[in-house]
């Protein structure tokens, strides 16, 4: 098993919507994100985009304050380090779509704004990195077969694996996490199999003390996700696949913030008699 050792300072601040949006705000302006899109391509999105906007002004008689406010809220988005935030919560979900369009494989869904690349590795039978308070929460042992359209076995895939603690923080974005709790990347066996112990998460709401929490509010919407696992699955010579899973029966799986549940995306884990949840769950990977 692999363990983080921590002390736990009860003084610690909790994470802000700042704090957490800075750090996902300054992790993709490293990236430094392309894309092959000609001027045509650009201008014809632009246009259209730009249109809906003017139209949805028009059908609701936007005023001059109401227009004003919505300035001010983008300002205050861009200062608080926001758009990740925003973006992927509001907006990413209809970009997968497009992309399931292409798939026959593993249902995605999306990335969110918490992914970090080059995670520790790991074999293919494994314990997530974690502090020993996430210990007491109920273990989670996830495993199953990542596969070919055919169903063959890929050996050596590789699944990326993270997901927030039992309060709903990601580590490298809340400051009293050590890197790389709950995350890691495992490599399947000679049969693209993998067993991962970790934690079962809980329901989380997003960062709620800054302009998306004011967003969500100002419509008497919710912040709250259902308790799920982020995963890239990815080999050699196949397309790899970002979604997400769930849990049967969990909160909030009907109404989710970010629109990102999928019926084909739901985990039903039982409990063993070690008294640890288990759960199957196999992955088919298109070709590339």
């Amino acid at each position: 098993m692999t363990t983080i050792e921590t002390h736990t300072d009860t003084a610690m601040p909790s994470p802000t919507a700042a704090g957490s949006g800075s750090a996902a705000t300054d992790k993709f302006k490293n990236e430094r994100a392309t894309a092959d899109t000609s001027p045509e391509r650009l201008a014809a999105i632009a246009k259209d985009a730009l249109s809906a906007l003017h139209n949805v002004i028009l059908e609701h008689g936007v005023t001059y304050p109401e227009y004003r406010v919505f300035k001010q809220w983008l300002i205050d988005v861009g200062e608080g380090g926001e758009w990740p935030l925003f973006l992927d919560v509001f907006i990413e979900h209809a970009v997968e779509e497009v992309l399931a369009r292409s798939r026959k494989g593993t249902k995605g869904s999306i990335e969110g704004p918490y992914y970090v690349a080059n995670a520790p590795i790991l074999p293919s039978v494994s314990t997530l990195p974690m502090r020993a308070e996430d210990r007491e929460i109920t273990p989670l042992v996830f495993a199953g077969q990542v596969t070919d359209l055919d169903g063959n076995g890929l050996a050596g895939a590789s699944l990326e694996l993270w997901h927030a603690d039992n309060d709903g923080y990601y580590s490298h974005f809340a400051p009293h996490l050590p890197d790389w709790n709950l995350r890691g990347t495992i490599i399947t066996d000679g049969d693209g199999r993998y067993e991962i112990t970790t934690i079962q998460p809980a329901p989380y709401q997003i960062p709620t003390d800054g302009p998306t929490g004011q967003f969500i509010e100002a419509q008497n919407g919710h912040p709250w996700r259902p308790a799920h696992l982020h995963l890239i699955v990815s080999a050699p010579g196949k397309e790899s696949v970002t979604t997400q899973l769930y849990f049967a029966g969990g909160e909030w799986l009907d109404s989710d913030v970010a629109s990102a549940t999928k019926p084909e995306l739901i985990l039903d884990p039982t409990t063993g008699d070690d008294g640890k949840n288990h759960v199957t769950y196999n992955f088919v990977l298109d070709p590339a």
